[in-house]
């Protein structure tokens, strides 16, 4: 087996990723490592950051339908299997050809044509600047068509199952499992009662009925571009997934209980 090591220069060290490397050669594989996504090799990746780093190796490796496992180098790492103080303990469930893999939904966003993918979330905000006018704006959506309601905010934010813990649950919406079958929409800063958190089957086709005004798009943190009243913008679900080893469901939820205790 040929294991990829991505590390993230500002976070983790090529001494950590060599020293790891190394393992995986003595058990008797071949193992790469490489700073720059563009180097992408191997039959399965680890991934040495934090959750940014992970969103974009696990974007980039459902490409290619690489399954991924993080160790944390960030602060939170809600998406990393490891600590870095336990990073040796990654070979060998790397090396675990029975490894459990966690298939991770993502979304296909469509914007006049052009389309872009995301692994946490697609949100919609109000751009915020000198020059332009500080209002709540009205976001029409359609589910396979059908009018499913407005939202009233400062913008929107449709969320996968990975992306749901953090932002749903600050709007007083509902955690889901990295494996279910859901997306959500939360509004950000809601203006009125009917802004609440509302979840879609994953099957479905979300289109957007845009204020006049350009609102600001990022798909996973970085910016996808301006959208406004004569812009189609649609989402669903992804053909393809991106696939995390893990130790279990069951450590998904103790880790996530420790992170947000």
């Amino acid at each position: 087996m040929n294991i990829g090591i991505y590390y993230n220069r500002e976070q983790a060290s090529a001494a950590i990723a060599e020293n790891i490397a190394a393992a995986i050669k003595k058990a008797g594989h071949s193992a790469v490592v490489f700073s720059d996504l563009a180097e992408l090799a191997g039959d399965r990746l680890i991934v040495l950051g934090g959750d940014g780093t992970m969103l974009r190796a696990a974007k980039r490796a459902s490409e290619r339908a690489i399954p991924v496992v993080g160790v944390n180098f960030g602060r939170l790492g809600f998406l990393t299997e490891f600590e870095r103080e336990e990073a040796e303990r990654v070979v060998p469930l790397v090396l675990d050809e029975r490894c459990a893999v966690l298939k991770r939904a993502m979304l296909e966003v469509t914007l006049n044509g052009k389309r872009f993918y995301c692994l946490n979330e697609l949100a919609l905000l109000h751009p915020v600047a000198p020059e332009r006018d500080n209002r709540v704006v009205t976001i029409s959506v359609t589910i396979d068509g059908s009018h499913a309601g407005e939202f009233v905010a400062d913008g929107l934010i449709v969320t996968t199952p990975t992306g749901s813990t953090a932002y749903s649950l600050s709007a007083g919406g509902t955690i889901m499992t990295p494996d279910c079958e859901t997306f959500q929409l939360t509004p950000v800063c809601a203006f009125s009662m009917r802004s609440r958190p509302i979840a879609y089957p994953d099957r479905s086709e979300l289109g957007f009925s845009l204020p006049r005004g350009a609102l600001v798009l990022y798909g996973d943190g970085e910016y996808l571009g301006e959208a406004g009243e004569s812009d189609r913008l649609t989402v669903r679900k992804a053909q393809r997934s991106a696939s995390f080893l893990t130790r279990g469901l069951s450590e998904y939820f103790r880790r996530l209980t420790e992170k947000i205790n």
